[in-house]
């Protein structure tokens, strides 16, 4: 959605760039405070509890952003937009990975085509029934939080194992596995790429002069209809090959087609690159919290929120890093958003490491062994 706002705030307040990445800052650390929390409180009061509270803030962050009177009434609906969202997003993940071990990437990937299908509704309903109007958006979209809070208030969920006595054991134990930290630097760098698409595209397409409505749906028809397509057409793919390698290619095309994006200035060769774009970027983040879901058994929720942490950390530091690197100039987000291909490749790196250690590919293949009755050990 703040991608999608953006422009309309910057109109309505005189943002510049830098202001602008203020804003991706300030949403950025809201998940930051929720994901650091929000699995481990999950983990003993239930996920219910989770997703009801961050359903809450959402709405209430989105109905303060709607009436929002100057700058600082949107830097704190920001944060708490950020916190909420940071709370749905680890307590979405962790429920999905309760569903199948033997096929946990694959449930997490059809999960997070939602992600894909929100991302495709927004701009285009923004741009072409809201007229771009940030305000408009920002009620419909606490409107349908608030239906959402009400279905997710009479749906029964898994409630915490407290008769465990190993739970709290489990969940500060994931803190002493290095490997934790390897896979949260990827979900880092990984959520750095996809929002710097999310925050700042449109903007871009925008100053390379592209009118705003074609660059909304090309943000809705081409990143989010691609992330949602990529999530479907990766679920086969999985069965047979371990997820770490699917991450490994995903983020060699991500390299690819992100650069490619700073490459096109006309309208149906943009739409074609960002496209691409999302369909390399779609399997990277669920196929990745899969391994994680995989190496830790106990303390899953914990596990997953700080790498969600982590992974909105890179959201609010690129963030920031791009709104500076681009300065005042609207041009100077070309050579800003060059940190995206830079990133994917760094990924590429970490995960050539991760395939040569055996306690992480040993994690990584353990969906396709267990789905073939074959048991697997985890280092």
């Amino acid at each position: 959605m703040l991608g999608t706002i953006n422009p309309g705030l910057a109109t309505k307040f005189h943002l510049d760039n830098v202001q602008t990445g203020y804003l991706a800052l300030a949403q950025g650390l809201g998940f930051v405070i929720a994901s650091v929390s929000g699995g481990a409180l999950m983990d003993r009061k239930g996920k219910k509890i989770g997703l009801l509270l961050g359903l809450g803030l959402v709405a209430a962050a989105l109905f303060l952003l709607a009436n929002a009177p100057a700058y600082p009434a949107i830097i704190v609906a920001m944060v708490g937009l950020g916190i909420g969202a940071g709370i749905i997003l680890t307590g979405a993940n962790a429920l999905g990975s309760d569903v199948s071990e033997s096929k946990r990437a694959v449930v997490l990937n059809f999960l997070n085509v939602f992600v894909g299908l929100g991302g495709l509704a927004t701009p285009f309903v923004a741009g072409n029934l809201l007229s771009g109007n940030a305000v408009r958006v920002a009620y419909a979209g606490a409107i349908i939080t608030s239906a959402t809070f009400g279905l997710h208030a009479l749906t029964k969920m898994p409630k915490p194992i407290r008769a465990v006595s190993s739970q709290s054991q489990g969940s500060s134990a994931v803190f002493r596995r290095p490997v934790l930290y390897v896979l949260a630097l990827i979900i880092f760098l990984y959520t750095a790429c996809e929002f710097g698409i999310w925050n700042w595209l449109v903007k871009y397409l925008i100053s390379r002069g592209i009118q705003e409505t074609s660059a909304l749906n090309i943000l809705s028809l081409g990143f989010a209809l691609g992330l949602l397509l990529g999530r479907v057409a990766i679920a086969p793919v999985l069965i047979k090959i371990p997820p770490l390698h699917v991450v490994l290619g995903a983020a060699v095309l991500m390299a690819i087609t992100s650069y490619s994006v700073l490459q096109v200035s006309d309208a149906t060769m943009a739409a074609a690159a960002v496209f691409c774009s999302g369909l390399a970027m779609a399997p990277v983040f669920p196929t990745t919290l899969a391994v994680l879901a995989n190496i830790f058994q106990q303390g899953t929720a914990t596990a997953i929120g700080f790498t969600i942490t982590c992974g909105f950390t890179g959201l609010t530091v690129s963030s920031a890093i791009i709104g500076w690197l681009s300065g005042r100039d609207p041009g100077g987000l070309r050579t800003a958003l060059m940190v995206l291909p830079i990133f994917s490749l760094v990924i590429v790196g970490i995960a050539l490491l991760l395939l040569r250690s055996k306690a992480v590919a040993n994690g990584s293949a353990m969906g396709s062994r267990a789905s073939s009755g074959v048991p697997a050990k985890v280092g």
